[in-house]
């Protein structure tokens, strides 16, 4: 799908003569809106950001796997994450355990910010996406307040860091398996497995298809 049409010389929206503006996320470039085909993508020109990739089937696609990323958050805040043993001595800890273990003084603070960017905060987004995708995908009138979810929903989005938490893990744990001997919990599998469902639900949520579902619905 080639990119969209620019407007850098269109002047201020309103002497676009109606024709609705979509700005480039990443270089704020501005564009009038071409909607591809089901199953294209509109293409930003300066730096190929996807701006527009509607996907048929998509909104039930993106609620079953929020729901998912929903459970597997929260049940793996409670599962053993992880078993060292080394010189006979063993250890199993849970996420929860890792979160808070400081306690006392500053340090608290590094407790509350793990917490809250692996736990809280995405299943606050998720939650927020679910209240503000359910009522729409099935022909409902949209929650009340639903913009200001979806809006709050995308403003956090880089502070959920599940995924970069699972990641980091994956690193450090190779660092360490020539030290002592690891064995992986629940938790590590759940947390694995929303790496890739975190991956496949970006891919198809479109943020400009849910502003116009949110509007055609009001209106």
């Amino acid at each position: 799908m080639p990119p969209l049409t620019r407007s850098d010389d269109a002047g201020p929206a309103c002497d676009t003569d109606g024709a609705e503006l979509i700005a480039c996320p990443s270089c704020d470039a501005l564009y009038r809106v071409q909607v591809p085909p089901k199953g294209g993508r509109a293409t930003c020109a300066r730096c190929g950001t996807v701006l527009i990739r509607p996907i048929a089937g998509a909104g039930m696609r993106i609620i079953a796997l929020t729901l998912s990323i929903t459970i597997l958050v929260t049940a793996a805040v409670f599962f053993p994450f992880l078993e060292i043993h080394a010189s006979g001595i063993g250890n199993k800890t849970s996420l929860l355990n890792v979160a808070t273990s400081f306690r006392s003084g500053i340090l608290v603070l590094v407790s509350v910010a793990t917490v809250s960017m692996i736990v809280l905060i995405p299943l606050m987004r998720t939650l927020l996406l679910l209240y503000v995708l359910v009522p729409v995908v099935f022909d409902r009138p949209p929650a009340r307040h639903a913009r200001h979810a979806f809006r709050l929903a995308q403003e956090i989005k880089p502070w959920a860091m599940t995924e970069i938490f699972a990641i980091g893990c994956a690193v450090a744990l190779v660092k360490i398996s020539d030290l002592a001997q690891l064995g992986f919990g629940p938790a590590f599998w759940m947390f694995a497995v929303l790496v890739v469902i975190v991956v496949i639900n970006d891919s198809y949520m479109c943020t400009w298809s849910v502003w116009e579902s949110l509007e055609e619905s009001e209106g």
